[in-house]
């Protein structure tokens, strides 16, 4: 489910990302946001934060929000993806 974002060229990325690991992809995707889904959340942004492409990532999942809909990529959680690209948003329309 998680991979490598198809902006970042998979030739360049010096070894797979942490998130690719099977044993750690269900981290990525905790059922909830309170309780124990607090701690699977906690537990994937420390595997992002030591990824290669963190950043590649991040841009791609707050580019395309539609393809990246639940689940922790790019270190950020789906509320904190859909907060940033409300900002976003927001300030495209203030600026016109």
């Amino acid at each position: 489910m998680k991979t490598v974002p198809r902006n970042v060229d998979p030739q360049a990325v010096p070894c797979p990302p942490p998130c690719a690991d099977a044993d750690v992809i269900e981290l990525f995707f905790p059922v909830g946001t309170a309780g124990p889904a607090l701690q699977q959340i906690a537990e994937a942004k420390t595997i992002c934060r030591r990824c290669p492409v963190l950043q590649a990532c991040r841009a791609e999942a707050l580019a395309r929000p539609g393809a990246f809909t639940h689940g922790v990529v790019g270190g950020l959680s789906e509320a904190e993806r859909n907060a940033l690209v409300r900002r976003r948003a927001a300030r495209r329309a203030e600026i016109r």
